[in-house]
């Protein structure tokens, strides 16, 4: 049966779980934990009033169905304004100039009506704090930072900047893709480094998004066009993702807003009219980074910690989530003591087995394409022509992307 907090000896704090993190992917644990009769406490820098308002970070997270129903589930769904969640119809794949023949991916006639839907990052982060503030059993302790941590076969916890200890039977590392947690552990990490930067900002436009979400590699450039929600104003919004060399994402960075404007509307051929920049330009480093090992004495590695994902395919949130719900579930069928091997084991088991394919198949997939020597360029023409006419691989990409089934 799950613990309860008790104080000891030292007026030291007793958690089942200490959870490293307060992003969507650490709340979103802690809230699996919570109803599962766990004491958990969220240990996050940023401070309450940023959590409970978090601002925009220029990402669009394409949430599978598995993701929206587990989000439905635990009430934070509902958190989210409906006005701000934008169906997915449609993903559209092109190498080379516009005009090409793309590759298509339409969700089904039959069944879900969207191949998943696109959330603001911001929005989705917000939604799971309302939900975790709360749940029983939940403490969250923002505005804190981790001097330091230890954990054995004994137990687990860390040592705040205030030099409060914490003591639980797990510490769960969910402190992204560059994670100290996992340094500190020794664990290793392959990092594929693409020497790349994105830059994610929103853009409106007058021609219509029709609910898809482009992907393009372009000689040189690769851009992504997601679709936003429609609000009151004239024309459609998107979410640009763009990836380029470090230098020159720096340089778009720099201009003023009419210049950039005119940039992207220039990148992108005018196949949506002219452009116009609605908001922050946030640029991210692209690397791509998978954990050697998800679990050590008494700790778990989920979200980016365990593996940071290419954006290419979208889908790092949604691993994200599979991953808290792995490791959830590998407690709840455990003996009682959330820090046990046998748990740590069939969680890592698991979690490894869902997510080495799809890194290895997603980095090999963006070297391809977004290198423009000659044999690059003729592999992903004919290969996405190919595609276009395998029925086959196309149901079975569109059931990946929707993710409908456990």
């Amino acid at each position: 049966m799950p613990s309860h907090s008790s104080r000891t000896p030292g007026d030291l704090m007793r958690y089942d779980v200490i959870i490293a993190g307060g992003g969507p992917v650490g709340l979103a644990c802690a809230i699996s934990l919570g109803r599962d009769g766990r004491k958990v406490c969220v240990v996050e820098r940023s401070p309450a009033h940023v959590l409970a308002d978090p601002p925009f970070d220029g990402r669009e997270i394409a949430l599978t169905h598995h993701a929206s129903e587990w989000l439905k589930s635990v009430g934070a769904w509902d958190e989210i304004p409906a006005g701000n969640i934008c169906p997915m119809y449609t993903a559209r794949i092109e190498t080379g100039k516009s005009g090409s023949p793309p590759l298509l991916f339409d969700a089904p006639t039959a069944g879900p009506d969207a191949l998943g839907y696109m959330v603001a990052n911001h929005l989705i982060r917000r939604g799971l704090y309302r939900v975790a503030l709360r749940t029983p059993g939940v403490d969250i302790r923002a505005g804190e930072g981790i001097a330091s941590s230890w954990h054995d076969t004994r137990s687990a916890g860390v040592v705040l900047a205030n030099e409060e200890r914490i003591e639980a039977d797990l510490l769960v590392a969910a402190d992204g893709r560059f994670s100290r947690l996992r340094a500190e552990a020794g664990i290793g990490a392959i990092v594929h480094d693409f020497q790349r930067s994105i830059m994610v900002c929103r853009l409106r436009h007058p021609e219509p998004h029709a609910n898809t979400a482009l992907q393009w590699f372009d000689e040189g450039q690769t851009i992504a066009l997601l679709p936003v929600a429609p609000d009151d104003r004239p024309g459609s919004c998107s979410s640009l993702v763009l990836t380029l060399e470090p230098d020159e994402i720096a340089r778009l960075k720099a201009l003023d807003g009419k210049a950039f404007s005119e940039d992207i509307t220039a990148r992108t051929q005018g196949r949506m009219g002219q452009m116009t920049l609605e908001s922050a330009r946030c640029v991210y480093p692209l690397k791509a980074v998978y954990a050697h090992r998800f679990q050590a004495p008494r700790l778990a590695l989920i979200g980016d910690a365990a593996v940071g994902m290419h954006p290419i395919t979208a889908h790092g949130f949604n691993l994200g989530l599979r991953g808290q719900e792995v490791l959830a579930r590998a407690i709840a069928n455990g003996a009682g003591d959330a820090g046990d091997p046998s748990v740590l084991s069939r969680f890592e088991r698991t979690h490894r087995r869902a997510t080495a394919p799809l890194f290895a198949a997603t980095n090999a997939i963006a070297t391809v394409y977004t290198r423009d020597e000659p044999p690059f360029l003729m592999a992903r023409r004919a290969g996405l022509a190919v595609a276009n006419r395998l029925l086959p691989f196309k149901t079975a990409v569109t059931n990946m992307l929707m993710d409908r089934h456990g």
